[in-house]
């Protein structure tokens, strides 16, 4: 009788077992199809050429030129200019400083190759509204993109902002 109640309770024991490694396999090979999502990462990227509602297209890198002869659809009036100076200070202003002056007038500045002077006549006078926008919209050779945390028109709000920092 004791032999065949330990035998019982081996029989339960091990039914147990062989439940709770299925549970265990399945959890695990579940964990292995998963995608993996790291924080501050799209889900999912976005299929070629599809736009969110109210976006406009942001031409890559290499459409430069064509970026160029962009016309600036926002006017530089007074409320552009300040919208424009508010997300400067936010996005620009850490590596080109709160005057855009450049150098290593902004904090992160001074951890990396210095900044231009954007206020500088000269330089603005080679580039048009067209590239401002592109360039923070899609970033450079070390300045990173803002196209996904500014709208296009808050781009033109800055080169506005811009604009109005060489007649100074």
């Amino acid at each position: 009788m004791k032999y065949a109640f330990i035998l019982v309770l081996l029989l339960i024991a091990a039914a147990g077992g062989l439940m709770g490694s299925a549970i265990v396999v399945r959890f695990v090979d579940n964990m292995t199809q998963t995608p993996r999502i790291v924080p501050g990462e799209r889900v999912f990227a976005m299929p070629a050429g599809v736009l969110p509602r109210g976006a406009s297209l942001i031409l890559p890198r290499e459409q430069r030129e064509l970026a160029a002869k962009q016309p600036n659809p926002v006017k530089p009036t007074t409320q552009s200019v300040a919208a424009g100076r508010e997300h400067f200070l936010i996005f620009c202003g850490p590596c080109h400083g709160a005057e855009a002056k450049g150098g290593v007038t902004g904090p992160v500045a001074t951890k990396f190759i210095p900044t231009p002077d954007l206020t500088n006549a000269e330089l603005q006078k080679q580039r048009t509204d067209g590239y401002w926008h592109s360039y923070i919209m899609v970033g450079g050779a070390v300045m990173p993109a803002y196209g996904e945390a500014l709208s296009s028109e808050e781009a033109w709000h800055i080169v506005n902002f811009l604009r109005s920092t060489a007649a100074k």
